[in-house]
């Protein structure tokens, strides 16, 4: 029997949009979003990278980018996803390109080896622990940094990178100098910027940013910014084409 037909209380399954790829999460835990999405597709990858998600949750982005890295490790604190993110990649064949570790990427000698990885991949907790009202459970610690800072996010990030390896991270615009003064704390350097906004005369709400370790600060591309919806509320057609669906 399928890992499909075998689903436990609070699960569901969704369509990943991409060549049958599907996922199961729980109701009662974190899901992803669409910023998960954007940051799968953001860095350039040539299918020969080695590649670790710092906080894979259910394992979406492992998922989004197999076919386009040589090896994938996925990395997660909460036993419940980790388990989720190791059945998703039974479920969709992928346990030749997608490894799954359970633990806490604050002690990363633990998990993966030093300067082995090509590109790291980082959807951290947006918010730290004091701003708004933290409530309890799997939620707060995927929205706020309870388990993670953005030093334990960026200390990871470098122990795992070679020279010359790239960290993708989405995040919010509003801790821009925050996350440079971090990325610099480890010997990173931002190179690739881009905001994302909701629609083209609001102000963005989320960013991509593509940091190079041993890089020097110099030579920052800021891209153009990614737009959501059109002025009629209809996803533009960059998000139609990431998300794999026909305008």
């Amino acid at each position: 029997m399928s890992e499909t037909a075998q689903l436990r209380p609070n699960e569901r399954i969704d369509d990943l949009c991409m060549g049958g790829r599907q996922i199961i999460q729980r109701t009662d835990e974190f899901c992803f979003s669409m910023d998960a999405v954007l940051l799968a597709h953001f860095p350039r990858l040539t299918g020969r990278e080695r590649v670790l998600d710092l906080g894979t949750g259910t394992g979406v982005i492992p998922l989004l980018i197999a076919d386009h890295a040589g090896a994938i490790t996925a990395v997660e604190l909460n036993p419940v996803q980790a388990e989720l993110a190791a059945r998703n990649v039974r479920m969709n064949n992928l346990i030749d390109k997608i490894s799954v570790r359970a633990g806490d990427y604050r002690e990363p000698s633990a998990l993966f080896a030093c300067a082995s990885y090509d590109v790291v991949f980082s959807n951290p907790p947006y918010r730290p622990v004091q701003s708004g009202a933290v409530s309890m459970g799997a939620r707060a610690a995927a929205r706020h940094e309870i388990t993670a800072t953005l030093a334990d996010t960026m200390r990871a990030a470098a122990y795992a990178l070679k020279h010359g390896g790239r960290l993708a991270m989405v995040h919010l615009p509003e801790r821009l100098g925050e996350i440079v003064f971090a990325l610099h704390a480890e010997g990173l350097a931002v190179k690739r910027l881009r905001m994302v906004q909701p629609r083209a005369d609001r102000a963005p709400n989320l960013m991509l940013i593509e940091a190079v370790k041993g890089a020097s600060p110099a030579g920052l591309r800021h891209e153009p910014a990614l737009i959501v919806r059109d002025a009629a509320g209809n996803y533009t057609e960059e998000i139609h084409s990431i998300y794999g669906q026909e305008m």
